[in-house]
């Protein structure tokens, strides 16, 4: 495919690096630490909605309790935040075991439903368990330990925690183009065919489930601890929703279309608050609406097919062009 062959190339690669350095040196480094986070985010349900075609408004659980683990590990045993933050992705991960056992046997608007079903139960424990979790005044007061080193400046925590981010992405990466990841495609584009030929379908999502709701984690941990703070809002259904609307901006089953939804997303709501516009709920539906109907694969999917059609365009007017007969000479 075009896509997976413009991935793969190394100046793509490349640009993406270089980006991700510069990042903090172009917006104000919490918010560059922000885009990261969503980007993992997005990405890591890119690969269950991209990539296995289940569509999950649940992904908030696991996101928030990735978010409430990071901050009782790092508030209650001191441990460094990377240990911290990969504390939280198994945790989020070991959530999604019995929610994605119970949710994988449905398909489309089911599985949505019961994803986001699980999502508000998870959201009433974190309410009502203010004992651990602080209801509704969360987690307060997050730190963040490396060995003694100074993370309070954000600027250079952005660079502490952006390894944690690439390898998050390289996880994803390597999960979709691996043996694994081609299953997982296969089911997505006809689930009856896969299990015709000996796959266990119900397996294969389940474990795609489980390490999106990993990778989910851990982007929700090293937000919490960027924060220094762990609320609700990390696991109310709205955060379901925004990761899925970046998704679907930059282009869904891409893996760079999420990442470059996030980065759209998190400027314009960080531009809108900073103007103190109070309807950026209203701007982002706008911005949604917008592109399902002129942006039909994403910003992403959709550049990338302009550029493979105009790439195409040469070689198919060669082929198409009638061969010269060869001039013979023939008796007058």
């Amino acid at each position: 495919m075009i896509l997976s062959r413009l991935a793969k190339r190394p100046v793509l690669l490349a640009v993406g690096l270089v980006t991700a350095l510069a990042l903090p040196w172009m917006i104000y480094p919490p918010v560059a630490m922000d885009v990261l986070c969503w980007a993992l985010f997005a990405v890591a349900l890119d690969v269950l909605l991209g990539f296995t075609g289940l569509l999950s408004f649940g992904h908030a659980a696991f996101w928030g309790t990735a978010a409430y683990t990071a901050g009782l590990l790092a508030i209650h045993y001191s441990v460094p935040f990377p240990v911290a933050v990969l504390g939280a992705a198994v945790a989020a991960a070991v959530l999604a075991v019995p929610i994605g056992y119970l949710s994988v046997r449905r398909t489309g608007i089911y599985f949505a439903m019961v994803t986001l079903a699980f999502a508000q139960m998870v959201y009433f424990l974190a309410n009502q368990w203010s004992g651990l979790t602080g209801g509704e005044n969360g987690l307060q007061g997050i730190p963040r330990e490396l060995f003694g080193a100074d993370l309070s400046d954000p600027f250079f925590f952005y660079y502490y925690g952006l390894p944690l981010v690439l390898l998050g992405l390289w996880a994803a990466w390597r999960i979709v183009r691996s043996p694994f990841g081609r299953v997982l495609t296969a089911i997505r584009d006809n689930p009856a065919r896969a299990r015709a030929l000996g796959y266990p379908v119900d397996r294969y999502k389940l474990l795609a489930f489980v390490l999106s709701a990993g990778l989910s984690g851990l982007a929700g941990g090293l937000y919490a601890i960027s924060h220094g703070f762990a609320s609700l809002q990390e696991v109310n259904w709205t955060t379901s929703g925004k990761v899925v609307i970046m998704v679907v901006l930059g282009g869904i089953g891409t893996l760079w279309g999420p990442g470059l939804g996030s980065l759209i997303m998190v400027q314009l709501n960080d531009f809108l608050s900073t103007a103190g516009f109070d309807g950026i709920d209203l701007v982002t539906g706008g911005v949604l609406i917008l592109i399902v109907l002129l942006f039909r694969r994403g910003i992403w999917g959709t550049v990338v097919d302009l550029v493979s059609r105009r790439s195409e365009r040469p070689a198919t007017k060669e082929t198409d062009a009638p061969a010269e007969e060869p001039v013979t000479s023939g008796s007058a």
